[in-house]
């Protein structure tokens, strides 16, 4: 369950005597909780894995609330980020901005991840780092495989090395099982209007050499603004 972490951001601040007020999430502490815990959906790798976490995001306001310049302050390194980075986004437009804050200011936001306890029991921290090794260490080899796949599609593959693509989905677990917890996971994103979002798992899935999300890719993300 989502804690009361919010601890970027302190009721007041002094500058040369003055106290300011502090922007704050429409709705209070506890609707900022709620909002972040009902928009997560939690990344495969790290929901197969067991891979738990606070992530800190660090990120600014504009006058009217908005989101801006969101990174991460701390955090594994994994897809756990990505996922803390895009909920942050997601709150855009929802905060109480006082008129004399001052926008170069950065709020932090913990973002608390808690796998499946049901399918998670028996997990170990030493299983949970192992994967978040494993994790960082096979970025290689995905970059590999789906810059072989965007070159493909534009007819700058050499194509006699997709056996060895092949073996490397087979290692990495580029399988029909995957895409089909990927595709849910986008559907989710797409429910909660994160069309940003959805485009990405629907993208990363077509760059592993499958046609499965190129419908939803046609009708989303290829439209112009």
């Amino acid at each position: 369950m989502i804690k009361r972490l919010l601890i970027g951001i302190v009721l007041a601040m002094s500058i040369m005597g003055v106290a300011y007020a502090q922007p704050a999430f429409k709705g209070g502490q506890q609707a900022l909780d709620e909002f972040i815990k009902s928009k997560i959906v939690y990344p495969e790798y790290s929901r197969q894995n067991c891979i738990s976490g606070v992530i800190d995001v660090a990120f600014r306001l504009d006058k009217n609330g908005n989101v801006m310049d969101a990174k991460i302050q701390q955090g594994p390194g994994i897809d756990l980020d990505d996922e803390a980075l895009r909920v942050i986004k997601l709150t855009s437009g929802m905060w109480q901005v006082p008129v004399d804050h001052v926008g170069s200011t950065y709020l932090v936001q913990p973002i608390r991840f808690d796998p499946n306890p049901a399918l998670c029991r028996t997990a170990t921290a030493k299983d949970m780092q192992a994967a978040i090794t494993d994790y960082r260490n096979r970025q290689e080899l995905e970059n590999a495989v789906t810059n072989y796949y965007i070159n493909k599609y534009q007819g700058k593959a050499d194509l006699s090395k997709e056996p060895i693509i092949i073996a490397l989905k087979k290692q990495l677990g580029f399988d029909d099982e995957l895409i089909s917890d990927l595709l849910s996971q986008a559907n989710e994103k797409l429910k909660q209007k994160d069309l940003e979002g959805a485009c990405t798992d629907w993208t990363f899935i077509r760059n592993i050499g499958s046609d499965k999300a190129d419908s939803f890719i046609q009708q989303y993300c290829n439209k112009k603004p």
